[in-house]
């Protein structure tokens, strides 16, 4: 006897799925009301994400609650619009950063330098940056990673980890920056390992943790596979494309039974 025929099934059946954007339907020739509204609300979101002001003293001050000392530096772009147009004058320090960090001397000689920076979404970096470092700092200290001075960056692009990195003699630098907003996700931040960071670095050379949202990788799951990542890439030196991921089984039980941001 042949087992009954399974009822086809429609792309509706996709929608609680994912939030991208499928079986909107129509009116006529065009979208519904209501999926042109929510698709023109979420453009408006990612624009003002892109566009939010960056508080650079509320960081450091954040830093300063959990115990690290903050520095304050920016990159070459004065201006967002500037910092929009032109990506390569957010990957190197403005001349005051420079004399600034030089001043300090190898601060962080064999340790890891911590960068929050503001990226294409300062909106996620004052969502996300200051209650994932409060989960990261016990597991880098757990597994007796050295910590230098948190480095808080305006108009900053990944590259800009480099040159901190370098000057401050880091092994590793970590970097905190809002990714650019998505339809979906507008306040989503990302973690950007460099091991050995001075100037021409490659995006070859890193490891990224990406989507830590309230809809993506919790502040827990990402400062597991952060503080993971950092413990491998100090003991194997290196990271990048010869770094995966294998924390497996180590992960810990939120990805399985996620819960919301706390």
């Amino acid at each position: 006897m042949k087992p009954p025929a399974e009822s086809p099934r429609s792309i509706g059946d996709l929608k609680p799925l994912t939030p991208a954007r499928v079986g909107l339907g129509r009116s006529g020739a065009s979208l519904p009301t209501s999926a042109l509204l929510d698709f023109t609300l979420d453009h408006a979101r990612a624009r003002d994400a892109v566009h939010a002001a960056f508080d650079a003293a509320a960081l450091v001050a954040g830093a300063t609650e959990l115990g690290l000392a903050a520095i304050e530096v920016r990159s070459r772009a004065d201006n967002r619009r500037a910092y929009l147009a032109r990506p390569d004058l957010g990957r190197r320090l403005d001349p005051a950063s420079v004399q600034h960090l030089e001043g300090l001397g190898e601060a962080a000689r064999g340790r890891v330098v911590l960068v929050i920076a503001d990226g294409l979404s300062p909106t996620a970096v004052h969502a996300h940056a200051l209650s994932l470092l409060h989960r990261l700092l016990p597991q880098l200290a757990a597994a007796r990673i050295g910590v230098g001075p948190i480095v808080v960056a305006t108009a900053a692009r990944v590259a800009l980890g480099d040159e901190i990195g370098e000057i401050l003699g880091a092994s590793l630098v970590a970097m905190l920056i809002g990714e650019r907003p998505g339809l979906s996700a507008p306040d989503s931040l990302g973690a950007y390992l460099t091991f050995g960071p001075q100037l021409g670095r490659t995006d070859a050379d890193r490891n990224c943790v990406s989507n830590i949202h309230r809809a993506g990788l919790t502040y827990e799951e990402a400062a597991f596979k952060i503080a993971w990542l950092i413990r491998e890439a100090i003991s194997r030196k290196l990271t990048g494309v010869a770094l995966k991921d294998e924390s497996g089984d180590g992960t810990p039980q939120q990805l399985a039974n996620k819960s919301p941001l706390a």
